[in-house]
């Protein structure tokens, strides 16, 4: 692995509307939860984790976001429980020191807040986990990219609700990106930052 400098972790959209029985319920999120729960765990102080939260309703929005909702209506805000957009225990406990950045679209870089928290820690490296590969996640990896960000995506801690597109994505990120990311499982990449 190159030497990756001040990084930080980015885990994905690990909340428990994702987790539990809801229409957007991702099965595959129990078994990367694991390796998020080890990352963040051992690194809580490096880790930010998003949360992805819709409007109160499709009026609150633009453009196609309007069509969205309204295909998706149970998951707005005045239908959706709230509880159900905080992060799956136990990553709850980790902030602090860990924190939690809202965005209310696929990628966390749309309004600038994010990046410019990330320049002002002088980060140079981001290290992604989380759901759903093939939307969010991916919307943050090429973000990151754009942005100059050297990416590190960990393998075995992303997911999706479909396996089809989650493979073509994590393909897609390792053979078109290859010079700006480094796809690597969870404890490969934990044992290169322990040293």
């Amino acid at each position: 692995m190159k030497v990756i400098g001040n990084w930080r972790h980015i885990c994905v959209d690990a909340q428990r509307m994702f987790a539990e029985d809801t229409p957007w319920h991702v099965p595959w999120m129990a078994r990367v939860f694991p390796q998020l729960l080890e990352v963040s765990g051992r690194h809580a102080d490096r880790t930010i984790f998003t949360r992805f939260i819709p409007p109160t309703g499709p009026v609150d929005v633009v453009g196609t976001w309007k069509d969205y909702y309204q295909k998706w209506w149970m998951m707005t805000g005045e239908h959706l429980p709230q509880e159900l957009l905080g992060l799956s225990s136990p990553l709850q406990a980790l902030v602090p020191p860990a924190r939690i950045f809202d965005k209310m679209t696929y990628s966390p870089w749309v309004d600038g807040r994010l990046n410019a928290h990330l320049q002002q820690e002088g980060v140079e490296a981001i290290v992604v986990t989380g759901g759903e590969t093939d939307v969010c996640v991916l919307s943050t990896v090429l973000g990151g990219i754009d942005l100059g960000f050297r990416l590190i995506v960990l393998s075995d801690a992303v997911c999706s609700g479909a396996d089809e597109t989650h493979d073509a994505a994590v393909d897609l990120l390792g053979d078109r990106f290859s010079v700006q990311l480094d796809l690597m499982e969870t404890e490969e990449f934990l044992s290169a930052v322990a040293i």
